[in-house]
C-alpha cells in the first residue's frame, strides 16, 4: 500500500474573512474568533480526501490526531494510522514540524498539507525537500509554489501520483512567507525560505506570487483613470487588495488600505479596511460593484488576499457588477494560463468561470478566461 502523509493546520485561514490577513499568533486567532471567524481548512481538506476515495483500499494515510487529520481520514474510512500526541483545539505550529519529521521517518511516499504560507515553512523545516509534498490551500496567505490550485486539484494531483498513471513530474517550487504584523501594516516584507519538491500538473499546481514589476505605474493609472471613469452615481465600490487597485484611491485622492478592502461611493470614502460581515451589511439594498485585479504570477483574482470578498459577498453582488483590472504584462505573465477563482463555494465558482473583460488601460479591455 501507498502511504500518504496527511497534515491538517486546523486555524489556518481563519483570519480571512474578517479582515485580519492572517492567522499567525495566539492574540490574531482569539481576535479573528471575537470578530466570529470559524474553522474552514477541515472542510477544505475533505474536498481533496474525497478525490481520493476511489484508492482508499489501495493507501494508508498517517496523521497526528484530532483535527489534524485523523477526524477527516475516518471521515472517508481511509485505512489511517494515527501517530504523535497534540492538545485537543490547541495545536502550535511545532505539532506540524514534530508530524511532517516523524512522517518523513517512516517513509511516507508523500506528505499532502492543509494550511497556508506559515504552514509551509512549518512543513518545509522539518522535511526540507527529501520528499515530495503538496499543500492544500486553506491560508490568507498563499505565496508560495507548493500549493495546489484548489483543494479538490489538490486531491486529483495526489491521485495521480500516487497512482502514476500518467507519471507526473516532480519539480522544485519555492517556500515563500510574509511578516504578518508587517502585512497588517500594509507593508509586504517577503522571504525566500527555500525550496519543497511539488508533484507538478499545469493549471492544477500554482505558482509562486510575482510582484509587480517596475515601470507599471504608468499601465495602472491608466487603469486607475478608466475605472474612474466609468464609475457610477450612488454605487458603492468594493475596492478589493494590491498596488494596481491602490492606484484607483491615489488618483481619486483618497485614503486607502493597500491590502485590506476599501469601499467607495461618488468617489468618497464610506469605509476602509472592511470585514466579509461589515460589507454585507453595507451593500445590504445597495447597489454594488467589486474591483479586483490579478495574483501576478498565479492568475488568482478571488481565494487569495481578499477573502473578504467571500462567496457570499460575490453572489450578493453579482457577476455581471465584477471589474477585474490588470495591466498587459501581468496577463502575458501566464502564459495562456486562465484567471483563477477559489471562493470555497463551487456555485459560485462555477459562476463566475467562463470569459470576463480585463481592463488593462484607458479605453482597454481583453476577454480573458476565468476558471476553477
Amino acid at each position: 500500500m501507498k502511504r500518504l502523509g496527511l497534515i491538517i493546520n486546523p486555524i489556518a485561514g481563519m483570519g480571512g474573512k474578517v479582515g485580519l490577513k492572517g492567522s499567525d499568533g495566539i492574540d490574531t486567532l482569539k481576535r479573528a474568533i471575537e470578530l466570529g471567524a470559524v474553522p474552514e481548512a477541515s472542510e477544505k481538506a475533505c474536498h481533496s480526501l474525497e478525490r481520493l476515495t476511489s484508492i482508499k483500499d489501495e493507501i494508508e494515510i498517517i496523521t497526528y490526531p484530532y483535527d489534524m487529520g485523523e477526524n477527516q481520514a475516518n471521515k472517508f474510512g481511509f485505512t489511517t494510522r494515527v501517530i504523535g500526541q497534540i492538545t485537543k483545539d490547541k495545536t502550535t505550529p511545532q505539532d506540524t514540524e514534530k508530524a511532517a519529521k516523524q512522517m518523513l521517518d517512516l517513509g511516507v511516499d508523500m506528505i499532502l498539507f492543509a494550511g497556508g504560507d506559515g504552514t509551509a515553512r512549518n512543513v518545509y523545516n522539518a522535511v526540507g525537500n527529501q520528499i515530495p509534498v503538496l499543500g492544500i490551500p486553506t491560508g490568507v496567505k498563499i505565496h508560495s509554489g507548493v500549493f495546489a490550485t484548489t483543494p479538490r486539484n489538490a486531491g486529483h494531483v495526489v491521485l495521480e501520483y500516487l497512482t502514476e498513471s500518467p507519471k507526473i513530474e516532480i519539480r522544485e517550487a519555492e517556500v515563500m512567507d510574509i511578516d504578518e504584523e508587517a502585512f497588517r501594516q500594509d507593508r509586504v516584507s517577503a522571504r525566500l525560505y527555500g525550496y519543497m519538491q511539488v508533484p507538478y500538473e499545469r493549471n492544477l499546481v500554482q505558482s509562486a506570487k510575482a510582484g509587480s514589476a517596475k515601470g507599471e505605474n504608468v499601465s495602472m493609472g491608466s487603469i486607475a483613470s478608466e475605472v474612474i471613469n466609468s464609475m457610477e452615481k450612488d454605487v458603492y465600490y468594493l475596492i478589493g487588495p494590491g498596488t494596481t487597485t491602490r492606484a484607483i484611491m491615489q488618483v481619486l485622492g483618497l485614503k486607502y488600505t493597500l491590502l485590506g478592502v476599501d469601499v467607495v461611493c461618488n468617489k468618497k470614502i464610506v469605509a476602509l479596511d472592511v470585514n466579509e460581515t461589515q460589507l454585507l451589511e453595507l451593500i445590504e439594498n445597495r447597489r454594488s460593484k467589486i474591483v479586483v485585479t490579478v495574483i501576478g504570477g498565479q492568475g488568482y483574482i478571488f481565494g487569495r488576499g481578499n477573502q473578504q470578498l467571500s462567496h457570499k459577498v460575490i453572489r450578493k453582488v453579482g457577476k455581471e457588477n465584477i471589474i477585474v483590472i490588470a495591466y498587459e504584462n501581468k496577463l502575458l505573465q501566464l502564459n495562456g494560463k486562465p484567471l483563477l477563482v477559489d471562493t470555497g463555494n463551487n456555485e459560485v465558482n462555477r459562476m463566475l468561470s467562463g470569459y470576463v473583460k480585463v481592463v488593462t488601460g484607458q479605453n482597454k479591455k481583453i476577454a480573458y478566461k476565468v476558471s476553477h
